[in-house]
């Protein structure tokens, strides 16, 4: 490819998708989530305006499916951005809730990550940014499984970055507030007052302009509208 490579997870709608649109340009997309009928409808998307990607079907959750679609492939960034948010109280909160947002908001991070670090070391170069949350360094009632793998998240990048910065490679993290997605089980049409996804693509876009010898590790994006009630966004 004569373009660099950008994997992103979670890249069939929302965030994800909406960071795949905004870097096709720049970057040939590997585009993984586990709807393969949302990843080719995107990937039609943005071979229609001009650009290229490669849809892969994967649970990020599954070790060895992650492995097998990505190990190997040079990635110069990685945009970790699968999520889910099942927002309840925690004793109305079942093993398999909780244990599917562990699995996906912060064990997969060590499964995609591994897969394509090597790479990046091997290199001397690459970005691994991950989609965080407010939720990182707050908290609220009926989030105590959301917002500890969002606390969690934002340990893991600070931790790999002190590893790999002298290696050549960065690591970011993008906080946002509310987004208006079907995130958490709710409209999009109803959160007129929230971040829009093509307003949080447009702050990993600039994270990842930065020039080489330059950071930005963490970098927090809220409406400037009405607050949510629910989280203080």
């Amino acid at each position: 490819m004569s373009k660099p490579t950008a994997v992103i997870t979670g890249a069939s709608r929302g965030i994800g998708r909406a960071i795949a649109l905004r870097l096709a340009a720049e970057y040939h997309i590997v585009a993984a989530a586990r709807s393969q009928a949302g990843l080719d409808t995107m990937a039609a998307g943005i071979a229609a305006a001009g650009g290229t990607c490669t849809p892969v079907a994967v649970d990020v959750a599954d070790p060895d499916a992650v492995a097998r679609a990505l190990t190997g492939l040079d990635a110069d960034v990685l945009v970790n951005n699968a999520g889910v948010g099942i927002i309840k109280p925690l004793l109305e909160t079942t093993p398999e809730e909780w244990h599917r947002q562990v699995d996906v908001n912060f064990n997969a991070l060590y499964h995609v990550t591994r897969s394509l670090l090597p790479g990046m070391l091997a290199r001397g170069r690459g970005h691994v940014l991950i989609i965080g949350s407010i939720a990182g360094r707050s908290a609220f009632a009926g989030g105590a499984a959301y917002t500890g793998t969002k606390h969690a998240v934002m340990a893991f990048a600070e931790c790999l970055l002190l590893e790999v910065r002298d290696r050549g490679v960065k690591v970011s993290v993008v906080s946002p507030g509310g987004v208006a997605t079907e995130f958490g089980g709710g409209d999009p049409a109803a959160k007129g007052w929230a971040l829009r996804p093509e307003d949080v693509a447009a702050s990993v876009a600039h994270v990842l302009a930065t020039p080489p010898n330059v950071l930005v590790h963490r970098v927090e994006v809220r409406a400037l509208s009405k607050a949510n009630p629910a989280t203080g966004d």
